[in-house]
């Protein structure tokens, strides 16, 4: 299969799956998976969910692809959808904690450990500190920060005006500063 880095064989792809061309379509499911699946694991924190997640922002994606305007930005339109289905089992799962009583298991810890982390301490340390981010700060923080997204970008994602994402981003470096515990970089991360 084609890569799909280039601006011109991406539309031309795009293209080809609006138009119900499987292939064509299989070949975006390669190139957005791996990014669908690290920002589902660093929101959700469970790797079935984060498969959930994924694997049914792929159905709507094909569902809805013939209803994309072809002239907008497509990334933010995938990652809304992924951002909204993530969101939907956050609920979910604390609907599902607040019912059932885990005995003296700490919240997510044990999930944590499912997620599949790098071996290297300080990266360990860094996936456990975005863990424990409130989700709207971790949801921005890995928009802007692992998935590059503007803030413009990341308004279409989230539906969140700029003003309050660039207060989420800076309040997750600010918490992440806090619980790394180590003085980072000052402008290791930047808006």
């Amino acid at each position: 299969m084609s890569t799909l880095s280039d601006a011109t064989t991406f539309r031309r792809v795009l293209l080809q799956a609006r138009q119900g061309d499987r292939v064509s379509f299989a070949q975006l499911v390669e190139h957005y998976h791996p990014r669908a699946m690290r920002f589902a694991l660093q929101m959700l924190r469970h790797r079935e969910d984060a498969e959930e997640a994924v694997q049914d922002t792929f159905v709507r994606v094909y569902d809805n692809l013939a209803r994309f305007r072809e002239d907008a930005p497509f990334d933010p339109w995938f990652f809304r959808i992924l951002g909204n289905r993530c969101r939907t089992l956050l609920v979910r799962r604390k609907r599902h904690h607040d019912i059932i009583d885990y005995g003296d298991l700490p919240h997510d810890a044990a999930s944590v450990e499912a997620v599949d982390l790098p071996s290297d301490h300080f990266t360990h340390d860094v996936h456990r500190a975005l863990a424990e981010l409130p989700a709207e700060q971790r949801e921005a923080f890995l928009l802007r920060h692992v998935n590059d997204m503007d803030y413009e970008e990341m308004t279409i994602v989230t539906g969140a005006k700029g003003s309050t994402l660039r207060m989420r981003v800076k309040r997750a470096i600010d918490a992440l500063r806090n619980r790394l515990h180590a003085p980072m970089r000052e402008g290791a991360f930047h808006d």
